[in-house]
């Protein structure tokens, strides 16, 4: 079985904090009388779901490329955190005891959301630490973004310091917490900070 977890990519689509500069624009450049229909879409690179590279936060940090392909594709975890109002703490992530090498995607209440909720879940930065230090594959969550409201952005930095994928925009609400396959496959574009992904489990 496929389990689609992506968001869907439309001009009408939660983007973070409502900002309009974010919202996708795609327009028909070409009808068929012309030979064909084409489209022209304009997208910010951490539209719906995506992936962040080091760059993204990190000074002379490397863009996509830098990650091996086998960090987004195999076994996966996701985990029930729906009961939590605010924070994933480093008591939560303690508590499911993360190993090295294993893909971890967080579902909480933010996949029922269905506008754009500026006080989403998020991962806290000691929370991020611990699973870094563990040396986990990839880090995913159901928000639009990892962490909130910290402007030393600490809990990307803890991952992306040691080219641990993120994965943001994740859409969780009807998947069961266990053991999946993951693919997430970010776009190919050279040297870009983070790029929009389509991610599937299988079981």
């Amino acid at each position: 079985m496929i389990i689609d977890i992506s968001s869907e990519i439309s001009s009408e689509m939660i983007v973070y904090k409502n900002k309009k500069e974010k919202k996708p624009a795609i327009k028909i450049v070409r009808k068929l009388s012309q030979g064909a229909v084409e489209s022209r879409i304009s997208l910010d690179s951490h539209t719906g779901t995506h992936v962040d590279a080091p760059k993204h936060m990190l000074a002379n940090g490397r863009g996509i490329e830098v990650y091996h392909l086998g960090a987004f594709v195999g076994p996966c975890r996701v985990v029930e955190c729906t009961k939590l109002k605010s924070a994933i703490t480093v008591d939560d992530v303690r508590k499911i005891k993360p190993v090295k090498g294993e893909r971890i995607l967080f579902k909480t209440k933010n996949s029922f959301d269905s506008t754009f909720n500026k006080n989403f879940v998020y991962l806290e930065a000691k929370a991020a630490k611990l699973l870094a230090d563990k040396g986990v594959a990839l880090v995913g969550i159901d928000a639009l973004g990892i962490e909130r409201g910290d402007k030393t952005h600490s809990t990307h930095k803890h991952l992306l310091g040691k080219n641990i994928p993120i994965v943001e925009g994740l859409n969780l609400k009807k998947v069961k917490p266990g053991k999946y396959f993951l693919c997430v496959l970010p776009l190919k574009i050279k040297d870009i900070d983070g790029s929009p992904a389509r991610a599937v489990l299988i079981r």
